[in-house]
């Protein structure tokens, strides 16, 4: 096969056999990916936090 036999097949496969989300959809997915990191990023900041607050007691401790 050569190179543009290559992009004649992708660009029909893109156009004909690809299924598009919806602009809703794409919209839906965006928020939920955002949301979803937030929650990730508040956990992972809370366990560092305690993290640091338990190591700081540790080395009260310590010296």
């Amino acid at each position: 096969m050569n190179i543009k036999g290559y992009f004649q097949e992708s660009y029909t496969e893109l156009m004909h056999k690809v299924t598009w989300p919806t602009w809703s959809e794409l919209q839906n997915s965006a928020v939920l990916v955002m949301v979803a990191s937030l929650i990730f990023a508040l956990i992972v900041s809370g366990m560092d936090f305690i993290f640091s607050r338990a190591m700081e007691f540790i080395y009260s401790l310590l010296y």
